[in-house]
């Protein structure tokens, strides 16, 4: 691809998946709209702050934006995450976030690319595992278990967000687990972003004794399959630095990074 394909490419991302807001929202989520910022309450893991542009707000007319959801969520005693993209007005917006409070975690890539080529493979997966789409909150929690194992972290509220997900819309996101025996060694999920022609992939973490085995690639074969059936013509990841490369030669370009800047009263 060419650099102006990740040009257009990024262009599709802004207009068709910014903001990212839930679609339809779930049971206990709200959004409020601040300018040209969008708050999202009620998720399990705290608040979340998206836009699709900051209408070119700059100087102390942003500062003033930024300060409004520090105070918010310091009275409200959560944390939010602003989501920031590599390509975001003005240049300085990191530095205002920072100074404002806001922590980076770490960056990623957004990937996309076309969905065709991908869905016309078949998953090849190594002998012992199987793919499986699951929705009972059993399931879910062997999710959750095998990410903790992967990242020593608390996931516990992934659990809970994907269970509200699917009895939201359960044609709005499908989970698919790589199974050996009754062992989750990997998981990933694809939402189906209505009003565009995209899906999502996300999830993808592999218990460290599964990993260069072909699996992640079998669930993003698997899961590029459903976006077809579902007539979506571009997948997109927000992708780390160990699944970019395995994305990359599949066939998705990098169009932008984001990260996530979190505050935390």
């Amino acid at each position: 691809m060419t650099d102006l394909d990740a040009a257009t490419l990024r262009a599709a991302y802004d207009a068709q998946l910014r903001p990212e807001l839930p679609e339809p929202v779930p049971a206990g989520v709200t959004v409020e709209q601040d300018g040209p910022l969008y708050r999202v309450l009620g998720l399990d893991h705290g608040g979340f702050l998206t836009y699709r542009d900051l209408g070119g707000l700059t100087g102390a007319a942003l500062d003033e934006l930024i300060a409004r959801q520090v105070e918010l969520f310091r009275q409200r005693g959560e944390r939010v995450e602003w989501k920031l993209a590599g390509h975001d007005e003005p240049a300085d917006l990191a530095d205002r976030l920072r100074s404002a409070g806001f922590v980076a975690e770490e960056r990623e890539t957004v990937v996309i690319g076309p969905v065709a080529p991908l869905a016309a493979a078949l998953p090849v997966v190594p002998e012992g595992i199987r793919l499986r789409e699951v929705t009972a909150r059993a399931d879910l929690d062997r999710i959750v278990a095998m990410e903790e194992e992967v990242w020593e972290a608390d996931r516990s509220h992934l659990g809970t967000a994907l269970e509200r997900e699917i009895a939201t819309d359960p044609q709005s996101i499908t989970v698919v687990v790589a199974e050996a025996g009754e062992t989750v060694v990997s998981a990933g999920w694809i939402r189906y972003l209505p009003g565009s022609g995209f899906a999502s992939l996300w999830g993808g973490s592999t218990l460290p004794q599964w990993r260069r085995r072909g699996i992640y690639r079998a669930l993003v074969v698997h899961r590029a399959r459903l976006a077809a059936q579902r007539e979506r013509t571009l997948l997109q990841v927000d992708a780390s630095d160990d699944s970019r490369p395995i994305l990359e030669r599949l066939g998705l370009v990098a169009v932008t990074t984001t990260t996530p800047y979190v505050y935390t009263p």
